[in-house]
């Protein structure tokens, strides 16, 4: 079994058990450490916090939700976003910071339950062809590509979040 989504339950299944599994990572983080410059930022040489980990993913659930909110009427889609260009995500990833700076700890949280059940909606509105039978961008259908800014990223931080937890001695 490949572990990248291939139809529309594999898809609502890994965005379900590692958003969950990351939510609960983030909620025995004491909020004193939420602000912490220790993890592994997306640009090479940078650090940032478990809330700027909470803003990447964020702003990606809400990236691809505008994505297909353009498309679907039928709008232009400026990918990966107005102003960015593919080699520029460490730059959008951090714009994604700044954007929630100001937001504290259980906010982001709620905001990324919110934001994650919100592309799973949009997920389970489609069906395998929308999501799995059509080029969607470029050579990607739109599975992958919500597979790609979701599950996936989602995975990685995980990975950066519980090597931080380990580091404090966070259980």
């Amino acid at each position: 079994m490949s572990s990248i989504p291939q139809n529309k339950d594999e898809l609502i299944n890994a965005i379900t058990f590692v958003s969950g599994r990351l939510l609960d990572d983030y909620r025995s983080i004491p909020d004193e450490l939420s602000r912490t410059i220790a993890i592994e930022g997306n640009v090479k040489g940078t650090a940032i916090s478990v809330c700027d980990t909470l803003a990447y993913l964020i702003g990606w659930g809400k990236l691809v939700l505008k994505w297909y909110s353009l498309q679907s009427q039928g709008q232009r889609v400026d990918f990966p976003e107005t102003g960015y260009k593919w080699n520029q995500l460490g730059l959008l990833a951090q714009s994604f910071q700044k954007d929630y700076q100001n937001w504290d700890y259980p906010c982001l949280q709620s905001e990324f339950t919110t934001t994650t059940q919100d592309i799973l909606l949009l997920v389970a509105s489609l069906d395998n062809h929308a999501l799995y039978g059509v080029c969607w961008y470029e050579k990607w259908t739109l599975g992958r590509m919500i597979q790609f800014n979701t599950s996936s990223p989602m995975k990685n931080v995980r990975t950066k979040v519980r090597r931080f937890k380990k580091i404090n001695g966070i259980r």
